[in-house]
């Protein structure tokens, strides 16, 4: 990538940024094409090639970009010394919903990555792809399951309120009037239920 990127206005690298992000997540790699980016963008081919050299380019900058910048709010918005089941993904949907203000489409991007099975994509991204799941793996190993009442498998229970919070996002993210703060006060109303039922 040219390092000159970073030199246009935020506004523009943003608008590039976010693109990618869209046509990415919505299409997946191998289905995804340049033309389309730029047009969503709104610039020129040559420019996107100029700053990324190659979809493979614009694929891999996109990516690391959204790890960098994931793992911060992660480690900005989760306390580490919080060991509750609910709070810790509670502070997790609250350092998603702060991305999402800026990126909407990063979370959905980088669950696309993940599952991603084209090699060039893959190629491209399987460095950056431990720093993620070695920043997410640190912020569920803080917490102490044994603070869940009775016999509650923890395990379980954090892996259905993935799996609630995923399909609320996958819901929500088809809407054009989406909002992060609102899908926000929604997820936290679903844990709130199970910190009641907890009780």
């Amino acid at each position: 990538m040219n390092g000159k990127f970073f030199d246009l206005k935020k506004e523009k690298q943003d608008r590039m940024i976010n693109a990618a992000m869209k046509v990415f997540a919505m299409q997946g790699y191998r289905h995804a094409s340049t033309d389309d980016i730029v047009k969503e963008a709104a610039i020129s081919k040559g420019l996107l090639f100029h700053y990324f050299g190659s979809k493979a380019g614009v694929y891999k900058f996109i990516f690391d970009y959204s790890v960098r910048f994931m793992c911060l709010e992660l480690r900005t918005y989760v306390d580490s010394r919080e060991r509750n089941l609910i709070e810790v993904i509670r502070q997790v949907e609250c350092a998603r919903m702060h991305v999402l203000k800026g990126y909407p489409y990063m979370q959905e991007f980088l669950n696309r990555c993940m599952l991603e099975d084209c090699e060039e994509a893959l190629s491209v991204t399987e460095e950056k792809k431990t720093a993620l799941q070695e920043t997410y793996r640190t912020v569920y190993d803080q917490i102490d399951y044994s603070l869940l009442p009775g016999k509650v498998d923890g395990i379980k229970l954090r892996k259905m309120l993935e799996f609630t919070i995923a399909g609320l996002m996958n819901e929500k993210f088809r809407d054009p009037d989406y909002q992060p703060e609102t899908f926000y006060e929604e997820v936290c109303e679903y844990l709130n239920m199970v910190r009641g039922l907890l009780a």
